[in-house]
């Protein structure tokens, strides 16, 4: 885990535009940070709380075109979920 500013690569991106990121091929995204250099796609997904990002889903897979929009669906659900159910006390 690390801190990556608002911005910068996909997480940074998907977290400053408050909207979920599916990158088909890493190595096309500008300024793709890569955390594990076996990642060919990436899929970021914001953690919204009362209108502010307070973290991101984020999940590589080693094969290009790994996610799709199905996935984007489950995982912006599952995202909802994180955060409607966590205690964020002190994290925000």
């Amino acid at each position: 885990c690390t801190n990556i500013e608002f911005g910068r690569g996909v997480c940074g991106t998907a977290a400053s535009e408050k909207r979920t990121l599916l990158v088909k091929d890493v190595h096309e995204f500008p300024g793709h940070i890569a955390c594990d250099a076996a990642s060919n796609s990436e899929i970021v997904v914001p953690l919204v709380l009362d209108g502010r990002v307070i973290g991101v889903l984020d999940l590589d897979c080693e094969v290009t075109e790994g996610f799709d929009e199905i996935d984007q669906a489950g995982l912006e659900v599952v995202a909802k979920y994180l955060v409607q159910a966590c205690d964020w006390r002190g994290v925000v």
